[in-house]
């Protein structure tokens, strides 16, 4: 059953407002050090996506899901990156970008416009980049409340980041 609340209520516990979001280009700036072309900006709705920003208190919790917005500027892109646990849609809200799809081995580019969805099923390498002069802007949705965090082509330069950061963290934790 539904739990009973005011409108007030509903709307503090429901309704995410774009005047009440952050534009965070940090929570992927360890991409960006590696290579610039990999700048690019969440904005958190629904869960913390697929970043690992699952202490982010200004957005809707949900059990199955999660939504944000990505700003991808002309030129940058989102890496290859592998979702062992979760299918990933990435919905073109605004511009043009190629949507990268790696599967035993062949990989697929596949031109996405406004409008245009993409969706990837968990176990699939996939990417996007902005082929366009001006900055893209899509919706992406993950199917999971807290996705595990990506995993990228091994010996990639992300790869021995994304190693060497978990393993700062366990050591962290350890104390």
């Amino acid at each position: 059953m539904a739990e009973k609340l005011t409108r007030e209520e509903f709307e503090k516990k429901y309704v995410a407002r774009l005047k009440d979001r952050k534009i965070d280009w940090d929570v992927l700036s360890f991409q960006e050090k590696v290579d610039p072309k990999y700048r690019r900006a969440q904005i958190r709705y629904v869960g913390g996506g697929g970043t690992g920003q699952h202490n982010d208190q200004n957005v809707i919790k949900a059990d199955h899901f999660t939504l944000s917005t990505m700003q991808l500027p002309a030129g940058s892109e989102g890496p290859l990156h592998l979702h062992h646990d979760v299918e990933e849609v990435f919905f073109v809200i605004k511009g043009k970008i190629t949507a990268i799809v790696e599967n035993e081995g062949e990989t697929f580019e596949i031109p996405l416009e406004t409008r245009d969805c993409i969706w990837s099923p968990p176990g699939y390498y996939r990417g996007v980049r902005n082929d366009g002069d001006e900055d893209a802007l899509m919706l992406v949705m993950l199917g999971a409340q807290k996705p595990q965090l990506p995993t990228y082509p091994e010996g990639s330069a992300l790869e021995e980041l994304r190693i060497e950061r978990a393993k700062a963290k366990e050591a962290a934790a350890q104390k």
